[in-house]
């Protein structure tokens, strides 16, 4: 360790080479190559699947799995044949008019019969009784056919009625002329009331309802045993089907039942074919189907993913390069940002396990704006824009489940909405419900986005509806449950102070701020004061503000340990460090920057935080006790003969300097505050050259050379702290034009 307290390793400090590393170009390098590594992972499952060398016959030397989930054409067929075969023929019932052939044929009987120049009634009427049959089909067909099915159904109709036309016996046509008037009147109602009572049933087979005619006839009003049995031979003639099989309707329904099957598929992860098993036709097939067949050497596909990968690794490069962003130089940061990379696609691929082709709205359920929220929040929001942008495209990727498709761009769209309503609603969270508040307006926006994708759709269903924005809404609430549980992890190990963290640091309630306040009242109101100066000065140049302030409250919290011996705590007392030894002192001033480091560490402050209470000072000189010091030294030479001389270094804070313009700014408006409070009456110019002077010092003592503060930002800052005291003291300031003469003493007594 050097005489200052500051570790160094062959002339250059620990603090140096741990920027070493931190600014390291190879480490930079390395980190983008790792993104770019993530990017090729990510997308290289979905575009470029593994391959395999087979061929018909050989068995295979390993097991291997289906890489997506993907339809068994074979299962499939098979389930759809089986279905097609449970389907019912489909019949189609015609009105036949029946009871018009039995008045045509009662017509025609009494015709001939009354014909006395007919000789051969009998051969008349085996000629007519076929000829009536047919007249009457074709009839039917005229009057019918427009309203039949189709020609297929007409034919198979004709066919029917032809082969299951009722031949009457031949010994029936003897007994036809012999019938008078009288028993065709008392025939023809009977006939018809059966034809019709039988035919207003379903006839498929004509005999089935021509055996039920002698029943019929034996109960009718019919006494003449002649007449019966004529009824029932024209009954029998009479009657036909007229439920008939419709075929192609059968066949359309069939055709239905195939293309209403599911699917059978063959999900993620399952087995294709096991360790030693011979490639049938079927096996061959199916890997073919898959893209899994090296059936020739392509290295194409890998060219383009690979310039793809490049293209979206050297788009983020760009932009953190050009940007002004701490993140630019800083690998800590950058190796945080691929820690979030690596969560979020993780979380993608996890998602992505659960999605088919049954449910493929299970995309929508991933926590995507987790990333972007986490980099808003401990990065920076246009970082966390274009992140956006990179899960978008890589969604669209991971949750494509289209084989034909490189691209399923309806997840990029929802990924890309639900990202930028989280970035844009987290931007100002001060508080731990502001992240559950982003992941409500996430949830919002992706239900939106993918109900309206899924409106565009003209046959979607509403399961599909309620599915896609129930996933959706789950997924902001997901995202803001995952973004609470990782920020401490981020925090801690990476030494991040978000604006929450800060927030909540703040708190007077904090024990550590309830100690200051309660045992050195002065010290805490000069740590506010010191925190409104500080906060002013950084955000004039681009610092964290928020930092400074909460740094502030904390960068004397090791005054506690001894506060009378610091004089904003010496209310009606008198003055310790007069009645002991400027080097004693000299201990106990520059020791309260150890100490609060030290109470910081055990109520586990953040990093930054500390940083601002060891380096606040720097390696300041303690001027007051230096020069109390060599006056004693000179007031008696005899006492200090032969001790070494008194140097500045021996009264020097231990340091380190300023490693940030954070810690630096602080340092400044600490010596500012302090100095102006003890002037009397300031006025404008003692104002404004009190803080120059200030700044001027710890610049030309060589306090800010660990900083990446420039002259002009110094310039900037002190005229804000000049702006920010004046409006701290404008009760107290008198304008040297608004003075009356002979006043300036007056003034001055009573200020």
């Amino acid at each position: 360790m050097s005489r200052n307290g500051r570790f160094s390793t062959n002339g250059k400090s620990f603090s140096y080479r741990l920027n070493g590393w931190k600014y390291s170009v190879g480490i930079r390098v390395i980190l983008f190559v790792g993104l770019a590594f993530l990017f090729y992972m990510a997308l290289s499952g979905k575009w470029i699947p593994q391959r395999y060398d087979l061929q018909l016959g050989m068995a295979s030397d390993r097991t291997i799995l289906a890489p997506m989930q993907m339809e068994n054409g074979i299962e499939t067929q098979k389930a759809k044949e089986e279905a097609a075969k449970k389907v019912q023929p489909v019949y189609t019932i015609v009105s036949m008019k029946n009871e018009v052939l039995v008045e045509t044929v009662f017509e025609k009987l009494r015709q001939i019969n009354n014909d006395e120049a007919l000789s051969d009634k009998v051969s008349v009427f085996r000629t007519v009784f076929p000829s009536l049959y047919q007249e009457h089909i074709a009839s039917l067909y005229k009057s019918a056919t427009a309203g039949l099915p189709n020609d297929m159904f007409v034919a198979e109709m004709k066919a029917r009625l032809e082969e299951q036309q009722y031949k009457i016996p031949e010994e029936v046509y003897f007994k036809f002329p012999r019938l008078t008037k009288e028993d065709l009147s008392v025939m023809e109602p009977v006939t018809r009331d059966i034809v019709s009572r039988l035919m207003s049933d379903q006839i498929q087979n004509a005999q089935t309802a021509r055996a039920k005619v002698a029943e019929l006839v034996n109960t009718s009003s019919l006494t003449k045993n002649t007449n019966r049995e004529l009824v029932q031979e024209i009954a029998r003639f009479v009657l036909t089907p007229n439920r008939f099989l419709n075929q192609q309707a059968t066949d359309e329904e069939k055709a239905k039942a195939r293309d209403n099957t599911k699917p059978v598929y063959i999900n993620k992860d399952d087995v294709l074919v096991h360790k030693g098993e011979q490639i049938s036709e079927e096996l061959y097939q199916r890997l073919k189907t898959a893209g899994l067949l090296k059936d020739k050497v392509n290295y194409w596909p890998q060219l383009g993913l690979i310039v793809t990968v490049a293209l979206l690794a050297c788009g983020l490069y760009m932009f953190i390069r050009n940007s002004t962003l701490p993140i630019q130089q800083n690998n800590a940061q950058l190796f945080m940002l691929l820690v979030i990379y690596v969560l979020n696609i993780v979380g993608m691929k996890i998602v992505a396990l659960g999605q088919n082709l049954e449910y493929p709205y299970v995309g929508y359920l991933a926590p995507i704006a987790m990333g972007t929220m986490l980099i808003a929040l401990l990065l920076d929001l246009p970082l966390a824009v274009i992140s956006a942008v990179i899960f978008s495209i890589i969604s669209s990727v991971v949750y494509n489940i289209k084989t034909d498709e490189m691209f399923d761009y309806r997840y990029g769209f929802v990924s890309l909405v639900v990202g930028l309503t989280a970035v844009f609603a987290i931007q100002r969270a001060n508080q731990r419900s502001s992240i559950l508040k982003a992941g409500i307006m996430a949830s919002l926006s992706g239900a939106i986005a993918s109900a309206s994708l899924i409106l565009l759709e003209n046959d979607y269903t509403r399961n599909e509806l309620l599915f896609s924005t129930s996933f959706a809404i789950a997924a902001g609430i997901l995202t803001a449950v995952l973004v609470i549980g990782l920020m401490p992890f981020f925090e801690a190990s990476f030494g991040i102070l978000s604006p929450l963290k800060l927030i909540e640091l703040s708190n007077p309630n904090h024990p550590l701020l309830r100690k200051l306040l309660t045992e050195t009242p002065g010290t805490y109101h000069h740590s506010v004061m010191v925190g409104n100066l500080s906060e002013a000065a950084a955000e004039s140049v681009g610092a964290d503000g928020l930092l400074c302030r909460v740094g502030s409250f904390y960068h004397d919290i090791g005054k506690t340990r001894r506060p009378s011996y610091f004089i904003e705590n010496q209310m009606n007392m008198e003055n310790p460090h007069d009645r002991i030894e400027p080097a004693l002192s000299k201990s106990i001033i520059v020791a309260h920057a150890r100490d609060g480091v030290e109470m910081l560490k055990e109520m586990r402050i953040p990093k930054p935080i500390r940083d601002i209470a060891e380096q606040h000072h720097g390696t300041t000189l303690l001027k007051y006790f230096y020069h109390k010091a060599l006056k004693q030294r000179e007031a008696d030479p005899e006492s200090a003969a032969g001790e070494e001389p008194i140097t500045e270094e021996d009264y020097r804070y231990p340091g380190p300097k300023a490693q940030s313009r954070e810690a630096a700014i602080v340092g400044i408006a600490d010596g500012v505050e302090a100095a102006v409070r003890s002037l009397r009456s300031p006025t404008i110019e003692q104002i404004d050259t009190m803080v120059r002077k200030i700044i001027k010092e710890r610049l030309d003592d060589g306090q800010f050379n660990e900083c990446d503060l420039t002259l002009k930002e110094l310039d900037t800052i002190a005229k804000t702290l000049n702006e920010t005291l004046l409006g701290i003291f404008h009760s107290r300031i008198e304008y040297p034009s608004d003075v009356p003469a002979g006043s300036a003493t007056k003034g001055a007594g009573t200020a």
